[in-house]
């Protein structure tokens, strides 16, 4: 009877790892304590709840998602997802979202946290590669915390096309004419989820993105054409140009989403508050990414607003995996020194 109880723990165990049958969490309600009261000054969370017009937190606005637990870590943080029907874009589309165990921590309990959206490449849909931890994307942030490297980044990990790339279809992150609005997706709606359900940061310098391929190119291109809502960027392995099939008979819309001329108006420009930091990344094996990100630095680098750190990755191929290791390598690092959080009121 011994021997049968302790294979029952044994199989209890590994059908809890493996997240299944009666011991798994997945699917579970996740709440991120969206309807929180903060301790001090009157800042009420929650759906609409009274805001602090002289804090630099903004507390959740509220309506508060409908959050689903797709994973557990090993530390006891969810990666939750939810159906976001985007307001402004009309979009509606899967977003996942993580925050690290210090956003619940008792002295952070009136702190605003940094975003980071995360953009995946290839068909960037019906899933985004980042929420599998598989990649150590979660778990390297809170270990990159730890070690002093990283600000501890709130998550948001949205689908970054509208359907799948059958026939080589992609959105290049944008508002295409006549096609759904991803532009406004990934830098006004998936904000403003997380506006309603985090404490966030109220400025520029609690937001960022960070990408890898088309991603990168999404993120890039989002911090270069809207610099007063974001600040840093990490380009991994990322397009330059806006290359579409979809672009064709727009060539104005096109020209309105290429970071090379967005890079060369925000020189032009330089107004204050809205110098902006780009981390690139390639692997030394990307032979097709390299001329054009090395000349993208050359032209537009460390001028005037423009900032750009380049992490080349020795023996890196044109994978996630190649990126995270360069994150941790210096790029996380970098793009934190520019960013704040946790913030107090």
């Amino acid at each position: 009877m011994a021997s049968i109880a302790v294979l029952g723990l044994i199989t209890a165990g590994v059908l809890n790892y493996m997240k299944i049958g009666p011991f798994s969490d997945k699917g579970d309600p996740v709440s991120f304590g969206q309807d929180q009261a903060a301790g001090s000054g009157g800042q009420a969370g929650g759906a609409n709840g009274p805001q602090n017009p002289d804090s630099k937190v903004l507390m959740p606005t509220g309506p508060a998602a409908d959050f689903k637990n797709a994973s557990t870590l090993d530390n006891g943080t969810h990666v939750a997802v939810t159906t976001l029907e985007g307001k402004k874009s009309g979009f509606t589309g899967k977003v996942w979202v993580w925050a690290p165990k210090e956003y619940k921590d008792p002295k952070f309990k009136d702190s605003g946290f940094p975003v980071l959206i995360a953009l995946p490449g290839g068909p960037g849909f019906p899933a985004n590669y980042w929420m599998d931890d598989n990649l150590k994307l979660e778990s390297s942030i809170s270990k990159w915390y730890s070690e002093g490297k990283s600000k501890p980044f709130i998550l948001a990990m949205p689908v970054l096309n509208p359907h799948p790339d059958t026939g080589g279809l992609y959105w290049d992150g944008s508002d295409i004419p006549g096609q759904p609005k991803m532009g406004t997706w990934l830098t006004e709606d998936v904000p403003d989820l997380m506006k309603a359900n985090f404490r966030t940061i109220k400025s520029r310098d609690g937001w960022a993105f960070m990408g890898s391929s088309s991603g990168g190119f999404s993120g890039l291109k989002a911090v270069l054409k809207h610099p007063d809502q974001f600040k840093a960027v990490i380009a991994s392995g990322p397009d330059i140009v806006p290359d579409s099939p979809l672009w064709k008979g727009h060539e104005k819309e096109k020209a309105e989403n290429n970071p090379e001329v967005l890079a060369k108006q925000l020189i032009a420009a330089n107004k204050p508050g809205q110098d902006v930091y780009l981390a690139f990344q390639y692997g030394t094996l990307e032979s097709s990414v390299i001329p054009p990100v090395d000349k993208f630095i050359a032209t537009y680098g460390n001028k005037g607003p423009i900032h750009t750190r380049l992490q080349v990755i020795q023996g890196g191929r044109h994978n996630a995996k190649t990126y995270v290791e360069g994150m941790g390598a210096g790029s996380i690092q970098w793009i934190s020194e520019q960013m704040a959080g946790p913030v107090s009121p």
